[in-house]
C-alpha cells in the first residue's frame, strides 16, 4: 500500500501571509488540524492547530477585545509556521510514512509531486488503515496468537485454518514477547470458535486470546 492509495485529498493549502485569526477559524470550519503552507505553489511551511494556539495571547490577558483583534490580525501564519518540513512522495509505502511519523513525533506529512502539494497523510488515516488491517468492522472470530519464527510457521496456520473451513477477513503480525516468536492476530468467519482453537492449538507455541468480535 502506497501513500497515494490512503493520503487525504484535495489538500487545503493557506497562504503565509494569513493572519493567525483567521488561520484558526479555517481549523474549525474545515475541520482539519494542518495546513501546508504555500505560495506561488511553492511549499514554504507547515502549521498546526497547536502553532496558532500557541501563537494567540492567554485567556487571561488583560488586552481588551479590540487589542486582542489587533494583535491577532498582525500576527501571520509565516511567524509561527514550521519551515523545514519532512515530506512523503505519493510512490512512499505507508509504513515508511508511519515510520517518519512516529519517529519524528508528528500527526501529518505532507504529499508532494513535482514540488507540488497534491495531499496530506495524517494520523487519521493510519488509524483508519489499522481498523482494516484488524478487521475492526467486520464480524468473526478475533484470534491472537504466539508463532515460533522458523520458516513456514505462518503458512502452517493459515493452513491449518483453512483446512478446518476458516476464512480470513484480517490478518497481522507484530512483535513477539522475545525474539524467538512473533504475535499473530487474525480474524476469520465460517468457523466455530471451538472448531478454530481445536485445529489452531498443534500448531502455535500459545493462543493468548480468542474470542467473537
Amino acid at each position: 500500500m502506497l501513500v497515494g492509495e490512503r493520503m487525504s485529498k484535495p489538500v487545503i493549502t493557506i497562504s503565509p501571509d494569513l493572519p493567525i485569526a483567521e488561520a484558526m477559524n479555517m481549523v474549525k470550519i474545515e475541520h482539519v488540524r494542518r495546513f501546508p503552507v504555500v505560495k506561488d505553489g511553492k511549499l514554504l511551511g507547515l502549521v498546526s492547530d497547536k502553532d496558532l494556539l500557541n501563537a494567540s495571547p492567554s485567556p487571561v490577558t488583560t488586552l481588551s477585545i479590540w487589542e486582542l483583534n489587533y494583535l491577532l490580525n498582525k500576527i501571520t501564519v509565516s511567524e509561527v509556521m514550521v519551515k523545514n518540513v519532512l515530506t512523503v512522495t505519493e510512490d512512499t509505502p505507508i509504513e515508511q510514512a508511519a515510520r517518519i511519523m512516529a519517529d519524528n513525533q508528528i500527526g501529518g506529512l505532507p504529499v508532494m509531486r513535482n514540488g507540488g502539494v497534491v495531499g496530506m497523510i495524517t494520523e487519521t488515516d493510519l488509524f483508519k488503515i489499522f481498523l482494516e488491517l484488524l478487521g475492526a468492522r467486520e464480524m468473526g472470530i478475533r484470534v491472537t496468537v504466539l508463532v515460533k519464527v522458523n520458516p513456514g510457521e505462518l503458512a502452517k496456520l493459515t493452513k491449518a485454518v483453512s483446512d478446518a473451513g476458516g476464512d480470513f477477513i484480517a490478518f497481522g503480525m507484530f512483535t513477539g514477547v522475545d525474539s524467538t516468536n512473533k504475535m499473530v492476530t487474525f480474524k476469520v468467519t465460517q468457523i466455530s470458535q471451538d472448531d478454530l482453537k481445536k485445529a489452531i492449538t498443534p500448531i502455535v507455541k500459545e493462543i493468548l486470546d480468542i474470542r467473537s468480535s
